[in-house]
């Protein structure tokens, strides 16, 4: 069976989403018993990960699907990719989120962080890469937006509930 390009995406996309689920319901389950805070969790989570990413990178992206020599980049690239991946992404999201994974309940935290990403990617992608913006597009983007508004606004238990 040959899969096309887009598909492997959405796979992969899905699968992204779905751990990414199941781990932070893990480190909120970790955050509730005051045993560990959230800068233990993002170290732990960056900890466990590294050997395990290079791993990858070296069996996937040198024996499997060679990618470029990131050595020979333009110091403008890493730069961006520093600050964009390392930076923002790698450190100052994964603080702000699971700090806020301690102060409330992960059926809140993670809808409002995780539409806000692909909201703000859009977004950015639109007005400094190029990208189309449709109508489809923004409706989409509006509808997320307001499903987790009602999320977030649905009355019940408080969302402190550590």
């Amino acid at each position: 069976m040959n899969i096309s390009t887009p598909t492997w995406a959405i796979l992969m996309a899905v699968g992204a989403g779905l751990f990414w689920g199941v781990g932070e319901v893990c480190t909120k389950i970790v955050l509730k018993t005051g045993q560990v805070g959230p800068l233990t969790a993002v170290a732990v989570r960056t900890l466990v990960a590294l050997p395990l990413v290079w791993l990858a990178w070296l069996l996937v992206g040198k024996l499997v699907t060679p990618e470029p020599d990131f050595t020979r980049a333009e110091p403008a690239t890493l730069v961006k990719l520093i600050v964009g991946a390392g930076v923002c992404a790698g450190a100052v999201a994964l603080i702000l989120f699971y700090s806020s994974l301690k102060l409330a309940d992960v059926s809140l935290v993670k809808p409002i962080a995780f539409t806000i990403a692909p909201a703000s990617a859009v977004l950015l992608g639109w007005l400094i890469l190029g990208e189309s913006m449709t109508a489809r597009k923004a409706a989409g983007i509006t509808l997320i937006l307001l499903g987790v508004a009602i999320l977030a606004s649905t009355p019940g238990k408080p969302p402190m509930s550590n």
